[in-house]
């Protein structure tokens, strides 16, 4: 539209209105003589003459009466569409998030999450969707509102905010041998098999990189799908598993226990990712604030 100046709209849905070039022209805060101007060019545009003289006042012609609604709808819709976010009143709103989390922060937080949202905003749900992988795609095609977990690739494409840092900790069943003497010692670590998670199959990670700087190594004997998994194979036998230390409340609930590594490795963030789309979209900025503030608290 490069001929068209969407204030002559706005000018015109004025004159219209108050059949006056100075009552207009107070009314957009204007001077007498550029409302005069915009007159002119209003003139020029439409090929009417919109308003004439008639004694001391103005009469619209008929062309200008005959789309005086049409242009006060328009003005009023360009007003609002490029006008702020009207403010939400979130009790009101009606809406479904979906979230994709692995299973560990299911069983974890699932329940916190929705009580929170469900006392502050009862029409909003939460789906908590499968975490196969890390692909930003879902973000950019809607198919997923938020993405909890380890931050991982996006680069700057992505908004993230940490809710909380976590580390790599060992989980043996109750009365396990390597639970009477701590700490442990990487001796005693490296004796027993080992069970890990990996969406991707890998049975190496983190800890065997430690092991291997200090010139250990570990077998794993065992790979699967998600934390709770390990956590279970951990009750049902001597291997030892490793998890997340924000895992602790299901491993005390499985009847195992953690222990601290022999080896260090690096802590890592726990994150909600987002795609920039959704920044300003108020609903979703509520909703991120509230399980920010849920970590937080």
């Amino acid at each position: 539209m490069p001929n068209i100046d969407l204030n002559l709209l706005v000018a015109l849905d004025a004159l219209l209105t108050e059949r006056s070039v100075s009552a207009a022209a107070r009314k957009l805060g204007l001077s007498t003589s550029a409302m005069s101007r915009t007159l002119s060019r209003l003139r020029a545009a439409l090929g009417d003459p919109i308003l004439v003289q008639a004694g001391r006042g103005m009469r619209a012609t008929p062309h200008a009466e005959a789309i005086a609604d049409q242009v006060h709808s328009l003005t009023g819709a360009v007003r609002t569409v490029l006008s702020p976010s009207p403010a939400v009143d979130i009790r009101q709103v009606q809406r479904d998030f979906t979230i994709r989390a692995n299973d560990a922060f299911v069983l974890l937080y699932a329940a916190r999450l929705s009580s929170a949202v469900a006392s502050a905003a009862p029409g909003v749900r939460l789906h908590f969707a499968p975490k196969p992988d890390k692909q930003i795609q879902p973000l950019r095609d809607a198919m997923i509102d938020l993405d909890i977990g380890v931050i991982s690739g996006g680069g700057a494409e992505l908004r993230g905010q940490t809710l909380f840092m976590d580390s790599f900790v060992g989980v043996a069943r109750a009365g396990h041998p390597i639970l009477a003497r701590t700490p442990v010692t990487t001796e005693q670590y490296i004796a027993w098999g080992h069970v890990v998670s990996s969406r991707r199959g890998r049975f190496h990670g983190p800890v065997d990189e430690a092991l291997a700087a200090a010139g250990f190594s570990r077998k794993v004997s065992l790979v699967v799908p998600s934390y709770p998994a390990v956590i279970a194979v951990a009750a049902a036998s001597d291997i030892l598993g490793l998890v997340p230390r924000s895992c602790f409340p299901l491993a005390a609930a499985s009847k195992t226990e953690m222990f601290e590594l022999p080896v260090t490795t690096p802590s890592f963030a726990i994150a909600q990712t987002w795609h920039p789309r959704m920044d300003a979209d108020p609903v979703h900025r509520w909703l991120r604030g509230l399980i920010f503030e849920t970590f937080k608290a």
